[in-house]
């Protein structure tokens, strides 16, 4: 059997999972009876809720008696180190870009990551049934990306040749034929365009772990591709770090991918993408060989954290009444468990009760707590700070491009806020009545400006970004320019003081929330933080006055996510993070803390 491997990638809403899914019904042993789920692939709940790929996974399909790995990458910057890994396990990329939208920031983010790697990208331009669907276009923006990328010749050669499709109807096409009914174009043409792999029988075992899987039976798995020979249950092996250091283990289990299952086999052979068992301290980038002198594959290089974050135990009047796992030495387990496959995450263990946490991005550590909080932990979070790095004497903060669509009726009130913030504009044009602006701007500005642009932009907004490198220290900004309006009581919140105060900021709460005192119930833009009364209600009278017993009209509550609570939150200021509820609050709850703090 012949083998190919390919990656799909592409920015957030061009396709790329629901292709996938077309993909897999394209297997020569497809049922039509059973059918498929819509975005199987994205099998995690947190991704089926956000409609994002978070997490990378492989598929294998039999077409025409070859097998053909799939891979789904994900498509944020926030796992960059994720995407350079499973790219090393492939043969080729599907590039799949909206035919009318062409390439977007993440677009440019993967496809770098790939011709990087010498991959050659075959190009898919979906969703070509979009009234304003624009092909030429679309292949025009994408070989001045193409250059503007460093690609050779041989990378843009498909170019000249895209598939055309409608992954949503399972449909693609080429300019030869444009009738045609189903995806199988797709996948004749990477059997045609990707070279089959040679299997050489006379060189020792070699793979590459690529990626960390994890089972509560079979504990650490290692996903990797297999280079050279055969790999075999039973088998004694070498395990080979990048510095020649190795180990002894044995192969006692080898899980191959058929269509969506994980099937077990006895062996599996060069080229196939295959995950391995048992081996507790297996680690990304080391090389599997059964001679101890093989040489190890190239380094897979692991991104550096760029933020990071305080968790600690829930210290609030609230806490433990939905608890299940709330202690210091619990959220502690639950963090080490993280390590064993989050392999860009660190840890800093070392600091009492508190642990640092750091990460890719914000994406990336608000996946984490989110995961925590539906495994029924409880803590509390400190705002994110961005990592500084220090090159010859000089303090180094990142910087990323960021690339903002939005109604053209919007565009000055925001870039009135952006010039107040001091951000670098590098391009600015109009299209069809949507505004797109791109900007070089520092991490810290963008963390704390997301929420206020959907605030700006009423929603209608689309921002994203990307790491582009790293510059001199900015100097100082102000985070927000809103301050707290904050619970001076327990108790219930009651409608008729929401009513009175509504005038005064954004509501956080609803009424008969449950509130302590120093939660933060409010946003003021009175130039200070304010404390308010919210249990307080309205008092019976024995005489009814005209209008009295009219219904409060009360504005909609602004009730945060667990991302737009993080980017809010200031320096004195905790996300108090619990399975059923995610609340604001002071760092200090009483007054004797707060003196205590402002004279130290």
């Amino acid at each position: 059997m012949a083998y190919r491997n390919i990656a799909i990638i592409a920015h957030v809403d061009h396709g790329k999972t629901t292709l996938v899914d077309e993909l897999l019904k394209a297997d020569d042993n497809f049922d039509t009876r059973v059918g498929i789920e819509e975005r199987a692939m994205d099998s995690n709940a947190q991704e089926q809720e956000r409609w994002i790929t978070i997490y990378s996974k492989n598929t294998g399909i039999t077409y025409k008696g070859n097998k053909i790995n799939i891979v789904d990458t994900p498509w944020h910057a926030d796992f960059g180190s994720e995407v350079e890994r499973v790219l090393r396990t492939v043969d080729s990329v599907a590039l799949v870009v909206d035919a009318y939208e062409g390439p977007m920031p993440q677009t440019k983010f993967v496809l770098k990551k790939s011709l990087e790697l010498w991959l050659h990208p075959i190009i898919v331009i979906n969703k070509m049934d979009k009234p304003t669907a624009r092909a030429e276009w679309v292949v025009d923006q994408l070989f001045d990306l193409f250059v503007q990328l460093w690609a050779t010749d041989e990378q843009l050669e498909h170019l000249n040749e895209p598939i055309y499709a409608i992954a949503r109807d399972g449909k693609a096409w080429t300019d030869e034929n444009p009738e045609q009914k189903d995806i199988t174009p797709l996948l004749d043409y990477v059997l045609e365009k990707v070279p089959e792999a040679p299997n050489d029988s006379e060189k020792p075992l070699k793979m590459q772990v690529a990626n960390l899987g994890y089972d509560n039976f079979l504990w650490r798995l290692g996903i990797g591709r297999i280079y050279e020979w055969t790999i075999k249950v039973g088998q004694d092996v070498f395990v080979i770090d990048n510095q020649w250091k190795e180990r002894k283990a044995k192969i006692t289990k080898i899980l191959t991918n058929e269509w969506l299952e994980k099937k077990e086999a006895n062996e599996a052979f060069a080229w196939d993408i295959v995950t391995i068992a048992w081996i507790s301290d297996i680690f990304v980038w080391e090389t599997i060989s059964w001679v101890s002198w093989a040489d190890p594959m190239p380094a897979i290089t692991i991104d550096e954290p760029t933020l990071k974050m305080e968790f600690l135990v829930n210290n609030s009047p609230f806490a433990g009444r939905e608890w299940e796992f709330v202690t210091s030495r619990q959220i502690r387990d639950r963090l080490e468990k993280e390590l064993e496959t989050n392999v860009w995450l660190k840890i800093d263990f070392n600091s009492g009760d508190n642990y640092e946490v750091a990460g890719r991005w914000e994406l990336h550590l608000s996946v984490l707590i989110e995961t925590m909080r539906r495994e029924w932990f409880e803590l509390q979070v400190w705002a994110p700070v961005v990592i500084m790095h220090e090159e010859n004497g000089k303090k180094m903060e990142p910087i990323e491009n960021v690339s903002i669509s939005l109604p053209t009726w919007m565009e000055w009130s925001v870039i009135a806020e952006l010039w107040k913030r001091k951000w670098i504009m590098s391009n600015m044009y109009e299209e069809n009545w949507i505004t797109n602006l791109e900007f070089s701007v520092p991490t810290r500005w963008l963390l704390w400006f997301k929420s206020l642009f959907t605030t700006l932009t009423k929603g209608e907004g689309l921002l994203s970004s990307s790491f582009d490198k790293y510059e001199e220290y900015k100097g100082p900004i102000e985070k927000r320019d809103v301050w707290s309006m904050i619970s001076m009581e327990n108790g219930k919140a009651m409608a008729y003081s929401l009513f009175n105060l509504q005038e005064r900021g954004t509501i956080f709460i609803e009424p008969t929330t449950e509130v302590y005192e120093w939660m933060i119930v409010w946003e003021s833009n009175k130039g200070q933080d304010l404390t308010v009364n919210v249990t307080k209600n309205k008092k019976l009278t024995n005489v009814r006055a005209s209008g009295t017993d009219e219904a409060l009209k009360l504005t909609p509550p602004k009730i945060m996510t667990l991302e737009e609570a993080i980017d809010y939150i200031g320096n004195d200021e905790y996300v108090e993070i619990t399975p059923e509820n995610i609340r604001l609050r002071k760092k200090y709850l009483t007054e004797t803390e707060r003196k205590r703090n402002k004279k130290g």
